[in-house]
């Protein structure tokens, strides 16, 4: 009408292979790779695997072995996995950021795999000797 000078503005509808919902790191990666408009091969190449598997877990036909765990932290942005406050959680986010094995993360602490287990399991706590080798590790991933 001429009289009407209004506009309607209203959001992009996202694309149709955008996440309804963003549950897994299959759909954290999916979304970011959508919204900075990248391809899978292009994702694929930041953090070291191929095109075949970023879109493997974008399907949430597989999950990103532990290695991979920091360049995909890398590639968001930010951390999509769960935190917590309690000494297990905190234990276990450590290592998955550092993209270590229980096994390999027992061994810089100088510990058994299954001693590093039982504590990120809250079966046991660890000795103050072992907290105290524990703490530079869990300070380093709370920057």
């Amino acid at each position: 009408m001429p009289f009407c000078h209004s506009q309607l503005r209203a959001a992009k509808p996202q694309s149709e292979h955008y996440p309804k919902e963003i549950n897994s790191l299959g759909d954290h990666i999916r979304a970011r790779r959508l919204n900075l408009k990248l391809l899978q091969r292009q994702v694929a190449e930041q953090i070291g695997v191929n095109a075949a598997t970023i879109t493997n877990w974008e399907r949430n036909e597989s999950t990103p072995v532990i290695h991979y765990i920091p360049a995909i932290v890398q590639f968001l942005g930010y951390d999509p996995l769960p935190s917590g406050d309690s000494l297990p959680e905190r234990l276990r986010r450590a290592r998955r950021q550092l993209g270590l094995t229980q096994r390999k993360m027992a061994e810089r602490l100088g510990v058994d795999p299954c001693t590093l287990r039982d504590w990120e399991a809250g079966l046991h706590q660890p000795t103050r000797g072992s907290l105290v080798a524990i703490e530079p590790f869990l300070q380093e991933q709370g920057r």
